[in-house]
C-alpha cells in the first residue's frame, strides 16, 4: 500500500475519533452543570487544558467560561483540533483517498462535516443533543467503515489510528479528573466528587458497564476501570491491544514479537499495562503515570509516521 494512502486512511479515522472524544469532554461538563449544585460544577478551564494548548485559548479568549470554551472547542475554525477543524481534515483525507474506501464512508464523513459546518452558522437551543448527535455521527461511521471497507492494510491503519487517539484522550480526561478538576482536597469522597466520578464514567459511555463490576464510585477503581480493563472498548488497555493487533496484522510479525520500532514502542507499553497493579500506579502518582503514557502514545505516534509515512524514495543507481 502506498504510504501516502495509508496515512490518510490514519488520519481520517483519528480525526474522527477525536472530534468525538472532544464532544464527549464537552458534552461531560454540560452534564455535571446541570447535576452539581448552582456553581460548583461549571469548571470549563480544565477542558482547554486537556488540548494542552492553554496558551492559545487565552490569547484568543481569555478567561474560561463555558461559551467560549464551547465556541473554542467546536467551531473554531483557526484552532486546529476544534471539531470543526478535525472533521474538515478528516474530509479532507477522505476525498484524498476516495478511490480506496467505501463510497457510504465518504457520504458519512461528508454528512458529518456538514452537520457541524451548518451548526456553526446557526443558532443551537441545546448544546448536550447537539453534543450526542456527534458522538452517534462518529459510532456511524466507524461501522459503516467496519461493514463496508475490506479489512485489509487500509483497514488496519484506520484502525490503529482510532484506537491510538482513542487511549489517549481517555488517558487526559482520566488525568483531568484526577489532578486538577477538584479545586480543594475537602471535596474529595463528598457528593460532588462522586457526581464528578460518575460524569466522567459517562463522558467514556463506561457508567453501566462500570457499575456492572462495581457497586460504589471509589476514584482508584475508576481508574483501573478506564486504563487498565481488557474487555472495555475505551479503557487504555483495550485500545493498545486493538492497536498492536491491526500493528502486526500489517506487518506480519508474530504477535509478541518485533520488527520496527513501533512494533518495539507499542508492544512496551501495552506489556506495562499487562503487569502493573492499580495499586503500583497510584503509588507512583496517577498523574505521573497518564502523563508518562501520554508521552508514550506520542512517541508511538511519530514512530508510526517515521516508519511507514516518511519513507523516502529509493535512489536510482546509474
Amino acid at each position: 500500500m502506498l504510504s501516502r494512502v495509508a496515512e490518510s486512511i490514519f488520519w481520517l479515522n483519528r480525526y474522527v475519533e477525536r472530534a468525538e472524544n472532544i464532544a464527549r469532554f464537552i458534552d461531560v461538563n454540560l452534564i455535571l452543570s446541570l447535576d452539581s449544585p448552582s456553581g460548583t460544577g461549571q469548571q470549563w478551564e480544565p477542558l482547554v487544558y486537556t488540548t494542552g494548548d492553554q496558551a492559545f485559548f487565552k490569547e484568543h479568549y481569555g478567561d474560561a467560561t463555558a461559551e467560549k470554551v464551547i465556541q473554542f472547542l467546536t467551531f473554531d475554525t483557526t484552532y486546529p483540533n476544534s471539531i470543526l477543524s478535525c472533521l474538515r481534515l478528516a474530509r479532507e483525507n477522505a476525498r484524498s483517498v476516495r478511490e480506496i474506501i467505501s463510497s457510504e464512508m465518504w457520504e458519512q464523513v461528508n454528512d458529518f462535516y456538514m452537520l457541524v459546518k451548518n451548526a456553526s452558522q446557526g443558532q443551537i437551543s441545546q448544546f448536550s443533543p447537539f453534543f450526542t448527535e456527534i458522538k452517534m455521527a462518529s459510532h456511524l461511521f466507524a461501522g459503516i467503515m467496519h461493514a463496508t471497507m475490506s479489512h485489509n492494510e487500509g483497514w488496519h491503519f484506520g484502525e490503529m489510528g482510532r484506537m491510538l487517539e482513542r487511549a489517549d484522550k481517555t488517558a487526559r480526561i482520566l488525568d483531568v479528573k484526577y489532578f486538577i478538576l477538584l479545586p480543594s482536597v475537602r471535596d474529595v469522597g463528598t457528593p460532588l466528587d462522586d457526581l464528578q466520578w460518575i460524569a466522567l464514567l459517562k463522558s467514556a459511555s463506561g457508567y453501566e458497564m462500570y457499575r456492572k463490576r462495581q457497586h460504589r464510585i471509589s476514584p482508584k477503581e475508576v481508574a483501573s476501570f478506564l486504563v487498565l480493563d481488557r474487555e472495555f472498548p475505551r479503557s487504555v488497555q483495550f485500545c493498545l491491544l486493538q492497536a498492536e493487533r491491526s500493528l502486526h496484522c500489517i506487518t506480519g510479525c508474530t504477535a509478541g514479537m518485533w520488527s520496527n520500532p513501533v512494533e518495539r514502542s507499542l508492544g512496551r507499553l501495552r506489556a506495562e499495562l499487562d503487569y502493573i497493579t492499580i495499586e503500583e500506579m497510584m503509588n507512583q502518582g496517577l498523574h505521573e503515570f497518564l502523563d508518562q503514557t501520554q508521552i508514550s502514545l506520542n512517541t508511538i505516534g511519530k514512530k508510526i509516521h517515521e516508519t511507514f509515512f516518511a519513507l523516502q524514495p529509493l535512489h536510482q543507481s546509474s
